[in-house]
């Protein structure tokens, strides 16, 4: 039940407490408490030793969360920030494992999706964490793609520089040793990809989607292919 450390006045704080009280009812996993973005703290049971607090960063938290009550869901609040998890995080994966795994009636799901869409959507920049992109038009049709990568793409090279090799490879390595460096994995797997390939020179290869074009840099420089990468982001 909720502890006096609630302040119920607000709606979205009233509301964030009834979907947490019906959502936890029956839930056997006992030991965390939840703190709202208000700094009110639930806990489902008073007299269990918390191993983890449970983090809501907004108004619209749960609703990002459990609209609609999927793992995808779930994961993409936590890495937008919807939620955080303080303590052990270990300590969630019953929890998660048992609210994902429940049998909801048809009732039960148009009663949850009732309270959860009284609560706000979260701002499209919330804590400086961009959602993901709002895509309209066809499905697959050229301005929907163009949209939908350049807003994945289009947000700085120096972003990506961050995190990818020097040759600006945007997929996995291909790692001979668990000590190799990003560098040297990339490499092995550009030539990796045009062995397979079996490219010979004068061959014609076409890369869709080429990134900042390194597959297409070494088909042509060390296997001797015509080749042609195409992108729709700029940079």
């Amino acid at each position: 039940m909720p502890t006096e450390t609630i302040h119920l006045t607000d709606n979205a704080v009233r509301t964030s407490i009834r979907i947490l009280e019906e959502l936890f009812r029956g839930i056997s996993v006992r030991s965390f408490a939840v703190r709202l973005w208000d700094g009110s703290v639930w806990k489902p049971d008073e007299e269990e030793r918390e191993h983890c607090v449970l983090v809501l960063r907004h108004s619209g938290a749960l609703r990002q969360m459990f609209l609609p009550p999927t793992e995808l869901n779930l994961a993409e609040a936590y890495i937008f920030d919807d939620f955080d998890i303080e303590g052990d995080i270990h300590a969630v994966d019953p929890l998660a494992d048992q609210l994902l795994q429940r049998r909801w009636t048809v009732r039960e799901k148009l009663h949850f999706a009732r309270l959860l869409r009284r609560l706000p959507l979260p701002d499209r920049e919330h804590n400086g964490h961009r959602r993901a992109a709002v895509l309209t038009g066809q499905r697959h049709s050229k301005e929907r793609d163009r949209h939908a990568v350049t807003y994945h793409y289009d947000i700085s090279n120096e972003f990506f520089k961050l995190f990818l090799d020097v040759r600006m490879v945007y997929s996995c390595g291909y790692f001979e040793s668990p000590t190799e460096e990003l560098d040297a994995a990339q490499l092995r797997k550009l030539d990796y990809v045009c062995k397979k390939l079996r490219l010979q020179p004068g061959e014609r290869l076409f890369d869709i989607g080429c990134g900042w074009g390194e597959l297409v840099i070494h088909a042509a420089k060390h296997y001797g292919a015509k080749v042609l990468g195409i992108t729709v982001s700029e940079p």
